[in-house]
Order: structure tokens, then sequence, then C-alpha cells
């Protein structure tokens, strides 16, 4: 039988062995514990990176957006397409409707009446009035009823009186004045919005042909959109051929006298220079009237 001593012995090399093994234990949680903080450091900063490579890719998406853009602007090429003929559909004008926008109105106005609009007569001349000349409009009754219905309506309530027309392109490929909002800053509108008619309407709805630029001949009335069907009250007046997707409603042709109004316009260029921005000569509309 084992004496005392050799059982003390004993037990003595158990209890080193137990501490020796609780010993490697903690060392091995130690390691796990750095291994993970570091895999966990690492993982942030690969998905920090992958952030900011993403956020750098949309730029450069934009950038080639804008790029693309640029080069749509170099001018009108021979493969151009023009504006389709006008064909009425059966419903022209039969439920024009005019939902409340996400912005606020620039200036408190009544939306125009909603359904059936007449599109009898075809035209209606209306004449504008600026600090920079007159500005005759004729409005196709015949062809964006809707349109003319929502334009007349804010004529009528003088809407347009005493603003400012915010913006003037003067590139080769886009010659437009835009106006239509009461604040000046090209984000402004009446409350409301409608859908696009002419000549958005001649195309499939989805058809790739929507994206594609036609030429808006010089002296077009067309309405400024933020998307589709989101026309409100801002509108620009085309002084020379300009190249566009058809998604711009077009209401109206400008007259001789307009047209006379928006070259001398257009020769004092752009405030600051560029080729879009304010206009350097400032225009403000005085009125719009119904003849």
């Amino acid at each position: 039988m084992p004496t005392n001593e050799q059982r003390r012995a004993t037990a003595k090399r158990k209890l080193e062995r137990q501490l020796e093994r609780r010993a490697q234990q903690a060392k091995r949680r130690r390691l796990l514990a750095i291994i993970a903080g570091s895999f966990a450091a690492v993982l942030v900063v690969a998905i920090a990176g992958y952030s900011i490579i993403r956020g750098n890719q949309d730029h450069k998406d934009k950038q080639a957006s804008s790029s693309s853009s640029s080069s749509a602007s170099n001018g009108p090429t021979p493969d151009s397409g023009t504006l389709p003929p006008f064909k009425a559909a059966a419903d022209l004008g039969a439920n024009c409707q005019y939902p409340p926008a996400a912005e606020k109105p620039s200036k408190q106005v009544k939306p125009p009446r909603t359904g059936k609009v007449p599109t009898d007569p075809a035209q209606v001349s209306v004449s504008m009035a600026t600090d920079q000349g007159h500005i005759g409009l004729l409005l196709a009754n015949n062809e964006s009823p809707c349109t003319v219905n929502s334009f007349a309506s804010l004529a009528q309530q003088k809407f347009f009186d005493d603003t400012k027309c915010h913006r003037l392109t003067t590139s080769p490929s886009l010659g437009v004045l835009q106006c239509g909002d009461p604040g000046g800053d090209g984000t402004g509108g009446p409350g409301y919005q409608f859908a696009n008619e002419y000549p958005t309407d001649q195309y499939p709805p989805g058809d790739p042909a929507l994206q594609q630029p036609v030429v808006y001949p010089r002296g077009t009335l067309a309405m400024a959109n933020s998307g589709p069907n989101t026309n409100g009250s801002q509108f620009f007046l085309v002084y020379k051929d300009s190249q566009l997707p058809p998604n711009y409603t077009v209401f109206g042709k400008i007259q001789q006298d307009g047209l006379a109004t928006l070259d001398k316009i257009a020769k004092a260029g752009v405030a600051g220079g560029g080729a879009d921005g304010p206009p350097a000569t400032e225009v403000t509309i005085k009125s719009v009237l119904l003849d």
C-alpha cells in the first residue's frame, strides 16, 4: 500500500497537471479571442473598403452618365429622329387628372378642372409679356388638351405673373429658355402634376425609342418635368433645334415675335459663362393672357 508521502506526491502531481491544463485552456481562449478580434477588425475594414469602392463606383457611374449626356450634347447626328406625326387617341382629353405633387405649391392656386376637356378650338392664342419683349404662343389644344387646360388655368390665376425664367441653355444640341417656377430656382410648381401627352403618347409604354433623342424643332413649346407624368408648371421655349428624348410634352408653338425675343435673350448667353444656367439677361414674365 502506498504510504502517506506517496499519496501526497501523487495528489500534488495530479493538481499540477490540472493547473497546467487550465493554463493551456486559458491560453487557447486568449489566442482565440485575439484571432476573433483580428478577424472582426479585418472584416470591418473590408466592409468599409467595399463601401468606399462602391461609393466611388457610383460616382464613376454618375460621371460616366454625365459624360454620356455631354457626348450626346455635342450636336445633332445624321441619324437623329424627328418628332412623330400626331395621331389622336380615341380618348384624347377624355379624363384629365391633376393629382397632388410631392412638393408644396410655389404659389397657391386651384388645380384645373378634371375629367373631359374640349379639344376645340384646335389652337389657343396666348400673349406672354416679358421685360425683354413679347412672346406670342399658339397652344396645341387638339394634341395636348390636358396640358393646355393646365397652362390656361395657371395663366388665368396669374400664376406666371412676375416670375423669372430661371434657366437658359446654349449647348450645340440644346437651346431652350425654361420658365414657370415662381421660386426662380427650378424646383417649384403648382402643387399638382399630370400625365405626359404628345409625343410620349405616340409610343407604346416601355418602348426603347422613348429613351432615344429626337429633334424638338425651333419654335417648340414644351413642358419640363422630373420624370414620367410629373408635369407641373415649368415649361421651356425652344429657340433652336434641340435633341431630347420624346418624354417632354409638346403643347404649342412660339410665334415669330417670340422667337425674335428669345434670340436676343440667347445671344446674351448664360450668366457667368458656360452653356447652362440663369440667363445673363434677366427675364421676367410680366403677364400671360389668353387672347
